[in-house]
């Protein structure tokens, strides 16, 4: 199961800065009686969808790899 959790872990290392989800949207102080939702629903601001700039789904396990094309550019490929 550790695969799904790192999965959609928002804490990794080196996050996309272009990776967005609805609980960076939501200000309320952080309440630990409430559990997390971890709803899982992900989306790149470059493209506003679901799917990065290089066709790989955007989510926090994806999206924490600096050998990603698109990371933090949004830019893939040359140029």
């Amino acid at each position: 199961m550790s695969g799904a959790s790192e999965r959609f872990d928002t804490n990794h290392p080196n996050l996309c800065s272009a990776l967005r989800w609805k609980g960076q949207f939501v200000l309320v102080e952080h309440d630990p009686t409430v559990p997390a939702s971890n709803d899982g629903l992900f989306w790149c601001l470059h493209t506003q969808t679901c799917i990065g700039p290089d066709g790989e789904l955007a989510e926090p396990g994806n999206c924490s790899s600096a050998s990603r094309s698109c990371h933090g550019s949004g830019k893939c490929g040359p140029g």
